[in-house]
């Protein structure tokens, strides 16, 4: 019996110790994949969206993050009911989503994950701006988080890797964050960092959402207005113990739709880690929009 139809889209000039043992193996996987390289950022949503269009059964994100986002944004181009299922092999510095699924960082592992065909259905979280739309699996933010982002020195981030973004993170304490202004949930709420999870983790470890799953047809919310560095640190060990939810400087809502907004200054929002726009952003929650490779329960 045959197995699937397997597309694989990759970045062939990624940098990092996984990225280039993957390259190196990726010919001897079993299944005979077909190996569709990116050319540039934003390659991937258009190979994915072809690889499912011309009958790939699988279509499988090979990098980071960011990789795995645009591919799933080009999965989601397509109606729900001819979405090939997603495979994940995590070669990235922090691979948040494998995290959250429990896939392996190893090559041989995940690909296994892949070729034992069990898949779970999940959410797909839509990001709408003034500039377009785009889908997420895990996270977005705005605030502290995004400026951070805006201001990461891109060397640093290859020489110290998440360092580099507690430097920039630093900065712009210093600089100041203006207020958000969030709608959608209970009742509105202000602060100067919002986050969103459609899963339990954010920035790599840390269960930031442990009440959030996957599956459930909403957002989490964790909005902080204290970002002060002893409210942060406060936060980040409370995060780390899955217990940032319990803090009184915390806000935490949980809906099918969020509004982000931010009238005093412009303010940039994030997904999966990659700057997307500014603000007015709405998000909301396409349930049960996406099938993917799990480990085997």
């Amino acid at each position: 019996m045959r197995g699937p139809v397997i597309a694989i889209v990759f970045n062939p000039t990624a940098r990092g110790e996984k990225a280039h043992a993957f390259q190196n193996a990726v010919r001897d996987l079993p299944g005979n994949p077909r190996l569709l390289p990116t050319r540039g950022p934003g390659d991937a949503i258009q190979l994915a969206a072809d690889a499912a269009r011309e009958g790939a059964e699988v279509v499988v994100a090979a990098g980071g993050d960011g990789t795995l986002n645009e591919v799933v944004n080009g999965l989601a181009a397509l109606p729900i009911h001819q979405r090939p299922v997603l495979g994940v092999l995590p070669l990235g510095t922090i691979n948040v989503f494998a995290r959250e699924l429990g896939i392996p960082t190893r090559l041989d592992s995940a690909w296994r994950i892949i070729r034992a065909a069990q898949s779970r259905r999940i959410d797909l979280g839509l990001a709408t701006h003034a500039a377009g739309q785009r889908r997420f699996v895990q996270m977005a933010g705005a605030g502290l988080d995004a400026m951070a982002i805006a201001r990461v020195n891109w060397r640093l981030k290859k020489a110290a890797g998440p360092l580099a973004y507690l430097w920039a993170g630093l900065g712009t304490l210093v600089s100041g964050v203006p207020p958000i202004t969030v709608t959608g949930g209970p009742t509105p709420v202000h602060g100067r960092l919002a986050l969103l999870g459609n899963g339990r983790l954010y920035g790599g470890p840390f269960p930031v959402f442990p009440r959030a799953a996957p599956d459930d047809g909403r957002l989490d919310l964790a909005l902080l207005n204290r970002i002060h560095p002893l409210a942060l640190l406060r936060a980040v060990v409370a995060a780390s113990r899955g217990r940032l939810l319990d803090l009184p400087s915390v806000v935490h809502q949980q809906s099918a739709e969020f509004h982000f907004d931010c009238p005093t200054a412009p303010m940039p929002f994030e997904v999966e880690g990659d700057l997307i726009g500014n603000l007015p952003a709405s998000f909301t929650v396409e349930p049960q929009a996406l099938r993917v490779m799990v480990p085997i329960s």
